[in-house]
């Protein structure tokens, strides 16, 4: 009872998540379209076991159609396409996606026209008709084998083009653990077809893993993908030289009496090429940014950065640079088309390195948390 409601639940998550993909904005790509079909496929094959489990199909004879249709093939196409369609297009034009349904399809066609005899009794297969089905049945095999090992396996080499690390780990994650679970089934179904095993046991719990990568996916990957995906929209904003019309960032009185900063003024070439660093490359979105990389690009040392950062702005170093990443921010947060857009993804694109950071640095510009600006100005 409690096995089969696991299943239930995960046939019922995997059908909602996959519609909320679609249809939610947030996850509306085309590569996300796959890892829904994905689930649907998942939850299909679920599905189907359940039934079995239930006797549904004796009580229901037709529903041995839907049994029929092998959506087993489909997870490695969907996780296939889902990973091409995240690489650039030079990569994804030269794949040719429709071959990898071809075994789905052979394989449907061929076990629904098989079962017409068994359920609705249309024709009587002769002996020599069993001769022709032994054949389709070993092509059907050496299809599953290409299908299950092949797409996973090539799909390994096609992560590599990823960009962003932590959408790679988590892909890499959902990759591995549904090519061991396709690798399981496929070794359990031919033990059981080539020696007549019971292999009833294996896949139930093949069929509870299953549920486990269902609401991992719900739970970890769907949140990290979404993460992900605000992350790859974040950066192309930011990168858009015309999108951020920074202010004048506060300077400091220039008036002091101190000999090194009457000499120091805002129309210092280092610091107007900082500005610019700032404003067109945007160097504040790394990281891990530093007055000793900042002096490497102006030419001069970390210690003359501080300088003239603070000289001509009155700050130190690190509050300049929080200054252009709080910026950022705050234009993303003005922006509809970033509404339904994670906070802490804007703040960690624009160069923040964790949330208490991230938030900490925009009260100090603004006075304000990321979510108290953004109540204000909606």
């Amino acid at each position: 009872m409690i096995y089969t409601t696991l299943l239930n639940i995960a046939i019922f998550q995997g059908m909602v998540l996959g519609v909320v993909i679609l249809k939610s904005s947030l996850f509306n790509s085309k590569s996300n379209k796959y890892l829904a079909y994905l689930l649907f496929a998942l939850s299909m094959v679920l599905l189907n076991y359940v039934f079995e489990l239930e006797g549904a199909f004796t009580s229901y004879p037709l529903l041995r159609f839907l049994d029929s249709i092998e959506w087993i093939f489909l997870l490695p196409v969907f996780i296939f396409l889902f990973i091409i369609n995240r690489i650039d297009d030079a990569v994804r034009n030269r794949q040719r996606s429709y071959l990898y349904y071809i075994p789905f399809v052979y394989s449907s066609t061929f076990v629904i026209l098989y079962h017409l005899n068994d359920i609705l009794g249309i024709y009587k297969i002769t002996d020599s008709g069993n001769f022709i089905i032994n054949i389709l049945e070993l092509i059907q095999l050496l299809f599953a084998f290409i299908i299950i090992l092949f797409p996973p396996f090539y799909s390994y080499f096609m992560i590599r083009h990823l960009k962003d690390p932590q959408e790679k780990k988590w892909i890499l994650t959902l990759l591995t653990s549904l090519y061991l679970l396709l690798s399981t089934w496929l070794i359990t179904y031919m033990t059981g077809f080539f020696f007549g095993i019971d292999i009833s046991s294996t896949m139930s719990g093949v069929a509870l893993s299953a549920t486990f990568i269902m609401h991992w996916t719900a739970y970890i990957g769907i949140y990290k993908y979404k993460l992900a995906k605000n992350k790859e929209a974040v950066y192309h904003f930011l990168n858009n030289d015309a999108a951020i019309p920074y202010p004048h960032l506060q300077t400091a009185d220039n008036s002091t009496p101190q000999e090194y900063k009457e000499s120091i003024t805002a129309d210092n070439l280092y610091f107007q090429k900082l500005e610019l660093l700032c404003k067109d490359e945007h160097i504040y979105t790394d990281s891990t940014l530093n007055r000793e990389k900042v002096a490497e690009k102006l030419g001069i040392s970390a210690g003359y950065v501080s300088q003239i950062v603070n000289t001509i702005t009155g700050d130190n170093f690190a509050h300049y640079i929080n200054q252009y990443r709080v910026e950022a921010v705050k234009e993303m947060i003005a922006d509809p088309e970033y509404d339904n857009y994670n906070l802490l993804t804007m703040g960690l694109e624009a160069g923040f390195t964790s949330k208490t950071t991230f938030y900490n640095a925009f009260k100090k510009v603004t006075g304000q948390t990321p979510n108290e600006y953004k109540n204000t100005i909606k």
